[in-house]
């Protein structure tokens, strides 16, 4: 709501006329982006047109409210440019590894990667050596991840790993 100072106080007036101000910029006119039907001023009785064309446009367009929309739930954030991860605003704590992990489920949510496929992106080898080396890293990132969030991770049994962000 705007508020014109150089107008007086209306609550003490007894009368009250009615009178349609020109077009005009300020009033939502030709060069405004929003256009306006009707444009309703309150002034005291005797005030000139002219004089109200002058106090709307020293006061300016009205700002139009803008509706935010409410805070989603923080969840996990994973930011690779900062090299960083948030669980509900707090970092986390990662070593290298568990940060590389995290960040490529996150990147590819609901795909499904295997033991092997995950040595060879996040490790940099090929299938040689234990593969169980992917579920302790994987404990050690849920565990990280606290109770809340720990069942993002999923294990797809006999195959692997899989990422599964928040539903809505």
């Amino acid at each position: 709501m705007r508020h014109l100072t150089a107008l007086p106080d209306l609550s003490e007036l007894s009368d009250v006329t009615v009178t349609v101000v020109p077009d005009s910029p300020a009033a939502g006119g030709q060069d405004s982006p929003v256009p306006l039907v009707g444009y309703l001023v309150l002034a005291p009785a005797g005030t000139r047109p002219d004089r109200l064309t002058e106090l709307l446009a020293a006061a300016g367009p009205a700002p139009v409210p803008v509706p935010v929309p409410a805070a989603p739930e923080p969840g996990i954030v994973v930011d690779t440019d900062k090299r960083s991860a948030v669980v509900d605003g707090e970092p986390l704590s990662l070593t290298y590894l568990e940060f590389e992990l995290l960040a490529h489920l996150v990147r590819h949510p609901h795909r499904v990667y295997s033991r092997e496929q995950l040595v060879a992106t996040i490790w940099g080898y090929g299938p040689v050596g234990d593969q169980r080396t992917v579920d302790v890293h994987i404990a050690r990132l849920r565990r990280k991840l606290g109770e809340r969030y720990r069942e993002r991770i999923v294990t797809v049994r006999r195959v692997g790993y899989k990422y599964v962000p928040q539903a809505g």
